[in-house]
This record gives C-alpha cells, sequence and structure tokens, in this order.
C-alpha cells in the first residue's frame, strides 16, 4: 500500500511564514489605531492648566465667593484628568484583548485549514497501519493500538480479506461468500459478500476508517489496503 502522501517540508515552513505574517500585520495595524487613538485623545491636565491660567491672568479675584469658585474649577479639573486617564487604560486594555483574539483567530484558521488539508491527503491516500492483530478467539481486532470488538460473522470476513491481502489477491463479493460458506463461488451471490463487507464497516463503527481500511476496486473486488507485513492472525 502507498504511504501517505506527508506534506513537503516547504508547507509547515510556508504556514509558519504566514501566521508570523499575519500575527505581524495584526499587532502593526492596531499598534498604529493605538498610537493615532492616544494622539488625539485630549491632554488630561488641560483643564487644571486652564484654571491655572485662570489664576494668573486673573489677580483681581480677591473675594471669597470667587476664590471658592476657582476651588471648584480646580477640582473638576483633577476629576477630569483621573477620568481620562481611567479611559487610556480602559482602551489600552480593549486593543491588547482585541489584539490577543485576532491573533488567536487567525491561529485557529491556519490550525484549520492545515487540519483539513491533511485529511484530504489521508483520504487521497488511505489510512496507514502499522499494525492490524486478529484475535478470532476474542472477536477482536486492534488495529494501530486501538481495539475493536466485532461480531464473529465480521471477524469471519475481516480474516478472509486479511489471508487473501497476505497472499496478495483480491475476492469478489461471491468468493468471500464461498470462503465463509465453504460452498463454490458460482454458487454464490456476489451481493452476500457485499452485504458481509457492509456489515464488517457498520461493526467498525469509524466511517473514514472502515472505508478507507477496505478497498472496493470496481469489477475486481475488495481487499485491506494496508501492508500484508502489518497483519498478524491470532
Amino acid at each position: 500500500m502507498t504511504d501517505p502522501v506527508a506534506p513537503g517540508p516547504t508547507r509547515p515552513l510556508q504556514a509558519g511564514r504566514v501566521v508570523i505574517a499575519g500575527m505581524a500585520a495584526i499587532v502593526a495595524i492596531l499598534l498604529i489605531a493605538a498610537v493615532l487613538l492616544f494622539l488625539n485623545l485630549p491632554d488630561a491636565n488641560a483643564f487644571n492648566a486652564r484654571v491655572e491660567r485662570i489664576f494668573v491672568e486673573n489677580n483681581d479675584l480677591t473675594s471669597g465667593a470667587q476664590i471658592k469658585l476657582l476651588e471648584i474649577l480646580a477640582q473638576s479639573g483633577t476629576a477630569f484628568s483621573d477620568v481620562l486617564t481611567s479611559y487610556r487604560m480602559v482602551i489600552f486594555v480593549l486593543l491588547v484583548f482585541a489584539t490577543a483574539l485576532l491573533i488567536a483567530s487567525l491561529v485557529f484558521l491556519i490550525t484549520i485549514i492545515t487540519l483539513n488539508r491533511r485529511m484530504s491527503e489521508i483520504e487521497r491516500a488511505g489510512i496507514r497501519v502499522s499494525s492490524l492483530t486478529i484475535s478470532r478467539a476474542e472477536n477482536t481486532v486492534i488495529l494501530n493500538g486501538m481495539a475493536f470488538k466485532l461480531t464473529e460473522a465480521a471477524i469471519e470476513t475481516l480474516s478472509v480479506l486479511a489471508e487473501a491481502r497476505m497472499d496478495d489477491d483480491m475476492l469478489s463479493g461471491s468468493e468471500i461468500e464461498a470462503v465463509i460458506s465453504g460452498r463454490q463461488p458460482a454458487d454464490c451471490d456476489e451481493a452476500a459478500g457485499a452485504t458481509r463487507i457492509k456489515r464488517l464497516r457498520d461493526s467498525l463503527g469509524n466511517q473514514m476508517v472502515s472505508e478507507l481500511l477496505i478497498k472496493n476496486v470496481a469489477r475486481r473486488g475488495y481487499m485491506l489496503a494496508i501492508d500484508k507485513d502489518v497483519i498478524r492472525m491470532n
């Protein structure tokens, strides 16, 4: 069986460059936006500076009420300065949060694209099986370390396919039925063997595993799409 097509050495490098470039672009855009925003925000001490200027330019404000008014203005300026400072902090936190979300979204997007591409390659090339152990006594098949409990009929079908694969043979549905039932292929129905294959796939459960493990070659028959050297029969 042909091994799955592994991504070329340049693909991870290109993906890494895309991620780095995307992150750099996001950070640069948000940094420019933050600089422009903070530059256009009013100075936190602008109000206090105006009040101080009023004090300096109006020395004739000597009455108690006038001085009290100036003190209120000064306090208002201090409050305005504190509020503006807190606004700056809130804006900064929101920009940092937005940067983190955009970077995370970019990483997730690249990851999903990479996984989808990898899954497509696996579907095209088939599943790579490093070990396949069939235990007839326990009605169990161990595929790459994962144990699948099958019915006795499913184990028989899989065993027939495994033995045929070790002999480099491909079996039609009628031949599968003939081996299991002990009759001649001419006396067996093609649909009976196809039904056994379908039940075996249903027993394996995972659609991708079953579809890629058991290949159906048009007009020729069925076979296990794995290397015969990894098959073990108990």
